[in-house]
C-alpha cells in the first residue's frame, strides 16, 4: 500500500513535537475588554507546524492546512460597535428589524444585550463582510427556527463580553425544514468563530446545537451546547484553540463532516477542556484528527474518537465508550466503493507521539483499519471486559518503538505487536490497582483498573525483550511473565458499526 501523504507528515513530525519550544503569543485587547489573541500558521510542508493557542503558548501540529482564523477576529475598535437592544430592536445602518427579525446586512461590530424572547437574529451581510457579533448577556430564543443565522458573510464572530452569561434556544419544532434550511440553534452557512471570555449556553431542541457549513474555530469562552442531534459540527474543520466546553448530544459530540475534500473534514483539539458526552461518536472527523493539547474528557459514547488519520501527540484525553475508544477508518463515501472484507488493510492510521490517553471501552482499545503506531506518551485501555473485542487491534498491525501502553482486557483475542512486551495472566477486578517491576523492583508501569479483567500486557520504551518482570494486584504478587518480542501482526481491524 502506498504510504499516504498525511502519514509522512505524522511521522516527520515526531521529532518537533518533543523539540518545539512553547513561546508566549502577544495578547491583543479591544477597547472594551481584555482578550488573548491567537494565529495559525498554514504551510504546505510535510512537517510539523507550530501553531498558537488561546493561551499563549504554541503547539506542533501536523494539521497545516489553511483556516479562516486569525489573531484579527479578537480586536476591534469599541467606538465602532453598534448597540442592539434585542429587548426593543430598532432599525439603524446596517440593521433591520421586521416582526421580530433582527437582519445585519453589513460588515461590522455589533453589540446584542437584552432578551429577544421569540424572534431570529440573522446575518446576510456580503461575501467578503465580517460580521462580530458581541454578546453581552444576551437571551436569544426563536420558537421555530434558528435563534442565529448567518446566512451570508465571509465570516461570523460570535464573542462573549467578560463576566457575562448569554442564552442562544430553537423550538422544537422549524417552520422551514428544507435539506438547505438551518438546523441548528446557532446556525451558519459562513466560516464561524467562536471566542470570548463569556458564557454561551446553546440549547438545540431540534438538531444540532451549533453548525458552521463551512470551517468551525473555537478560539475561547465557556461554551455550554445540548443538542437532539449533534451537538457541534463543523462541514470543513473544527478547530479548537482554547476555551471551556461542554457538550452534551443525543448523536455525536464533536464532528467535522466534508469526506470529499482531501483537505477537509478534519478536527483539531491544541488547547482547552472540552467534555463530552454523546449518544453516538464523541469526537469525529472524516478525514484527519488531532490531540495535540488541551484536556478531552469523553464521558459517554458509543464510539469515543474516530477518524481516518489519528495523531495524539499531547494532551490529556479520557474516552469512555461503549464500542471503540479510537478508531481509524476511511470516510464512509470511500469505503462504499472500495471496502474489500474485514480483513482489508486501508488507508488509515494511529500514531501516538505523545500524551496522556486513557480509555474506558467494550469494543476494541484502539481500532485500526490500517496501521496503528505508538512512538512516546502513555497509552492506557482499560476493557474490553467482554469477549468478542480486543484492547488494541489493528489490521496493518501495531508497531511499538517509545511512550508506553498498558492494557488490560478478557484476553481471548490478543493481537502481537511490534516491539518488546510483556504478557500477564492476572485475575485484576474494577478499582484494583495493577504494578509491573522490572527485575531490579523498579516500576514500569502501574494503573488502576477499571474492569473485571484476566490479561495485561505492558510494551513500551521501558520493557526490554527477555527480561522478567512481575506483576502485582494491589501490592500482592501475581505473576511474572518474560518479555517477548514480535513482528506487526495484523489483527480483524473491525470496521464497528459502519463501514
Amino acid at each position: 500500500m502506498e504510504m499516504p501523504a498525511t502519514l509522512t507528515k505524522a511521522l516527520t513530525s515526531v521529532a518537533l513535537v518533543g523539540t518545539l519550544a512553547l513561546a508566549g503569543c502577544s495578547a491583543g485587547t479591544t477597547a472594551s475588554s481584555s482578550t488573548s489573541t491567537t494565529t495559525t500558521t498554514s504551510s504546505s510542508s510535510a512537517a510539523a507546524t507550530a501553531v498558537a493557542t488561546a493561551s499563549g503558548t504554541t503547539v506542533a501540529s501536523v494539521i497545516s492546512y489553511d483556516t479562516h482564523y486569525d489573531a484579527d477576529d479578537l480586536t476591534w475598535d469599541a467606538s465602532t460597535e453598534v448597540t442592539i437592544d434585542l429587548s426593543n430592536p430598532t432599525a439603524t445602518d446596517g440593521v433591520t428589524v421586521e416582526n421580530g427579525v433582527i437582519t445585519i446586512t453589513a460588515a461590522g461590530n455589533y453589540r446584542l444585550t437584552g432578551t429577544l424572547t421569540d424572534g431570529q437574529v440573522v446575518v446576510a451581510a456580503g461575501d467578503e463582510d465580517v460580521v462580530r457579533l458581541i454578546l453581552d448577556n444576551a437571551s436569544i430564543t426563536n420558537s421555530d427556527g434558528a435563534a442565529i443565522d448567518a446566512e451570508s458573510a465571509n465570516e461570523t464572530i460570535i464573542y462573549t463580553e467578560a463576566g457575562t452569561t448569554n442564552t442562544v434556544t430553537d423550538g422544537f419544532t422549524y417552520a422551514a425544514t428544507g435539506e438547505e434550511d438551518p438546523d441548528a440553534a446557532l446556525y451558519a452557512r459562513t466560516d464561524l468563530t467562536l471566542a470570548g471570555e463569556g458564557t454561551l449556553t446553546v440549547t438545540g431542541n431540534y438538531g444540532d446545537g451549533i453548525a458552521s457549513g463551512d470551517g468551525l474555530t473555537i478560539a475561547g469562552g465557556i461554551i455550554k451546547v445540548t443538542a437532539a442531534d449533534d451537538g457541534i459540527k463543523g462541514k470543513d474543520y473544527v478547530d479548537i484553540l482554547g476555551g471551556i466546553i461542554e457538550v452534551t448530544a443525543t448523536s455525536d459530540g464533536i464532528k467535522a463532516t466534508n469526506d470529499t475534500d482531501a483537505e477537509r473534514g478534519w478536527v483539531r483539539l491544541l488547547d482547552g477542556t472540552v467534555t463530552i458526552s454523546a449518544g453516538d461518536d464523541g469526537f469525529k472527523s472524516e478525514r484527519e484528527l488531532e490531540i495535540a493539547g488541551g484536556t478531552l474528557t469523553i464521558k459517554e459514547s458509543v464510539e469515543a474518537i474516530e477518524g481516518q488519520y489519528l495523531t495524539i501527540s499531547g494532551g490529556v484525553t479520557n474516552a469512555t465508550s461503549s464500542d471503540d475508544g479510537i478508531n481509524a477508518t476511511i470516510p464512509s463515501t470511500t469505503a462504499t466503493t472500495t471496502f474489500g472484507g474485514m480483513n482489508q488493510v486501508v488507508d488509515a492510521f494511529i500514531s501516538i507521539t505523545g500524551g496522556e490517553l486513557t480509555l474506558n471501552v467494550e469494543g476494541d482499545g484502539l481500532d485500526s483499519n490500517g496501521t496503528a503506531e505508538i512512538f512516546g506518551g502513555t497509552v492506557i485501555v482499560n476493557g474490553p471486559s467482554t469477549g468478542g473485542n480486543a484492547a488494541t487491534d489493528a489490521t496493518g498491525g501495531l508497531t511499538i518503538t517509545g511512550g508506553t501502553l498498558i492494557q488490560g482486557d478478557r484476553g481471548d483475542m490478543f493481537e502481537g505487536m511490534e516491539g518488546a512486551y510483556a504478557q500477564f495472566s492476572a485475575s485484576v477486578s474494577s478499582g484494583d490497582t495493577v504494578t509491573v517491576t522490572n527485575s531490579s523492583g523498579e516500576v514500569v508501569a502501574e494503573y488502576t483498573s477499571t474492569k473485571t479483567i484476566s490479561q495485561v500486557v505492558v510494551a513500551g520504551s521501558s520493557v526490554t525483550e527477555g527480561e522478567t518482570y512481575t506483576i502485582s494486584v494491589n501490592g500482592s504478587e501475581a505473576g511474572t511473565a518474560t518479555a517477548t518480542s514480535g513482528a506487526a501482526a495484523g489483527g480483524m481491524g473491525g470496521f464497528g458499526r459502519r463501514p
